[in-house]
């Protein structure tokens, strides 16, 4: 973006065609002083450079006129920009990783792979958010604190894995945890997204407890079950046998199970939402939803910033003016 700060002077290039118009007239009124009866001789001469040439000293002249009233309008260049103020939302992701995240019921893969797509596309779609990630099983330990390096935070959620955490489903602790990280935030919002497929069975902290510490510190809870209805067939890879099915005492096939009524109730308790879903689609459709509920109010002022670029005519014209004065006084010089 070009523009100048001084443009009235550019009304001095009007002046440019009477210059132009006075120099051609001047060279054709131009007359020798001398007269010789007989120019037959004379007019056989090739003109010496110095004549050839010296026209050249009208137009650097000119030229030197047209650069320096550019320079004297003062040309600047403008870099746009724009500062984006925010009050920003912190979002702990709070993530699941017990055994039963293993069940094939969400293609194309299982539970724990599905989440973990869902979530990075969550992750890529926001912009201004700190957000961190604390994982859980029968402990829970943060993979990410709250950060705006989504390029980490990605990275971080591809390496986790099934067994990187004692089996069992402390979700109250995992509550704890994000809390925990949000405890001193000054954002303007602070949310917890928890996902987990299971019942809490383990750990120091009681899911409800957890919820009441959150709403104490102004923490919103969105709860996420996954799961096809009546559960699903928890896969286990064994040493020796491969792949099989986890099995009670009995023998009978155990399946996975939701305690919705307690995701439910840390969902009110924070003014969170409850959510449900039951197979990919609808796993991705929730992120968006919450996506769109937790959305930061952006103010955006632009500015341009500008640089002078009359330097850049000015020098160029003195240039030229020198140069013509030197070669009209020194090679294209006229005696009288």
């Amino acid at each position: 973006m070009i523009r100048f700060a001084s443009p009235l002077f550019l009304v001095l290039l009007s002046f440019i065609p009477l210059m132009v118009w006075y120099y051609v007239r001047a060279s054709r009124q131009k007359r020798g002083s001398l007269r010789f009866p007989d120019l037959g001789v004379i007019s056989n001469l090739a003109p010496s450079a110095a004549v050839k040439y010296r026209r050249i000293l009208p137009v650097i002249r000119i030229l030197a006129v047209l650069i320096g009233v550019i320079a004297l309008a003062r040309p600047q260049s403008g870099l746009t920009g724009e500062e984006v103020i925010s009050e920003g939302i912190d979002i702990i992701l709070t993530l699941d990783i017990s055994g039963s995240m293993r069940a094939e019921d969400f293609k194309p893969q299982n539970r724990l792979y599905v989440a973990k797509q869902v979530i990075t596309e969550f992750i890529k779609g926001r912009t201004t958010d700190r957000i961190g990630l604390v994982v859980f099983g029968g402990q829970s330990f943060t993979q990410c604190p709250l950060t705006l390096d989504y390029n980490v935070l990605t990275g971080l959620m591809d390496d986790i894995k099934i067994g990187m955490v004692d089996e069992g489903t402390a979700i109250g602790m995992g509550i704890a945890n994000s809390v925990n990280r949000l405890r001193q935030s000054d954002a303007e919002s602070k949310v917890v997204i928890l996902l987990t497929d299971g019942v809490n069975n383990t750990g120091a902290i009681d899911p409800l407890t957890a919820a009441r510490a959150a709403k104490a510190m102004g923490i919103k809870v969105y709860t996420v079950g996954v799961g096809k209805e009546g559960g699903a067939p928890i896969p286990v890879d064994h040493p020796m046998f491969g792949r099989t099915y986890a099995r009670g005492s009995d023998g009978s096939l155990l399946l996975t199970e939701i305690d919705e009524g307690a995701l439910q109730e840390i969902a009110r308790i924070t003014d969170g939402d409850y959510f449900r879903a039951t197979n990919a689609a609808a796993l991705s459709a929730i992120y968006k939803q919450i996506d769109a509920l937790e959305r930061t109010e952006i103010e955006t002022i632009q500015y341009t910033r500008y640089t002078e670029l009359f330097l850049y005519f000015l020098i160029p014209a003195l240039v030229l003016l020198l140069l013509e004065t030197v070669l009209a006084q020194t090679r294209f010089r006229t005696l009288p």
